[in-house]
C-alpha cells in the first residue's frame, strides 16, 4: 500500500472539491434549497462567497432570493454581510441567516431542525433588536421575528411548507 491520499471510498483529495489549502469547496451543482445534484446537472446558480455589500443591499438580494423559493441562497447573502459587516451588527446577519437555514431546513421536510432554526434566530434577531433598541437598515424585525416564530409552531405541527410561498417578507410594506 502506497501513501495515497484518499477518503474510505477511494478518491482522492483533489477529487473532493479542496482549494490549495484543503479546505473544502463543494464544487456540485446544487437545487434553490441547496441540496447537491449530481455533477454535470443543471442547477441554480450559486452565490460567489465573500461579497461585501451594503446593508440594503444585503436585504434586497436576501428577499429576491427568499421570493424565488431559494432560502439557503439568501442564506449566504445574510452570512455575507454577518462576516464582512460591522461587529455590532454581527449577530443581527447571523439570526438572520439562521432564519433562512430554518426555512430551507422546514422546506426540505425536516421539521425538528427547521423549527430549531427558526427559533433560534428570531431569539438572536429579537435580542440584538434590544440591544440595539432600532429597526436596522428598514428590516420590520418584530415582523420577520413573529413570522419565524408561527412558522416554526406549524412545522412542529406537520405544515408541509412551500419555501417561496412562505418566505418571510423583510421590510415593512410602503
Amino acid at each position: 500500500m502506497g501513501s495515497m491520499d484518499s477518503t474510505s471510498s477511494g478518491r482522492t483529495a483533489a477529487a473532493r472539491d479542496r482549494d490549495s489549502e484543503g479546505r473544502a469547496r463543494n464544487a456540485r451543482p446544487r437545487d434553490g434549497l441547496g441540496r447537491p445534484l449530481p455533477y454535470g446537472a443543471e442547477g441554480v446558480p450559486r452565490q460567489p462567497e465573500g461579497v461585501v455589500r451594503r446593508p440594503e443591499e444585503s436585504v434586497a438580494e436576501a428577499q429576491r432570493l427568499l421570493d424565488e423559493g431559494k432560502p439557503f441562497h439568501a442564506h449566504e447573502v445574510f452570512e455575507d454581510a454577518w462576516k464582512s459587516g460591522p461587529e455590532e451588527e454581527r449577530e443581527l446577519w447571523r439570526g438572520l441567516a439562521q432564519l433562512a437555514v430554518g426555512l430551507t431546513h422546514a422546506a426540505r421536510g425536516n421539521a425538528t431542525g427547521g423549527a430549531r432554526l427558526l427559533r433560534r434566530g428570531a431569539g438572536a434577531a429579537e435580542a440584538w433588536a434590544a440591544e440595539a433598541g432600532r429597526r436596522p437598515h428598514g428590516i420590520d424585525l418584530p415582523g420577520v421575528i413573529a413570522w419565524a416564530r408561527d412558522l416554526a409552531a406549524e412545522v412542529e405541527a406537520g405544515a408541509r411548507v412551500d419555501a417561496g410561498v412562505r418566505a418571510p417578507r423583510l421590510r415593512e410594506a410602503s
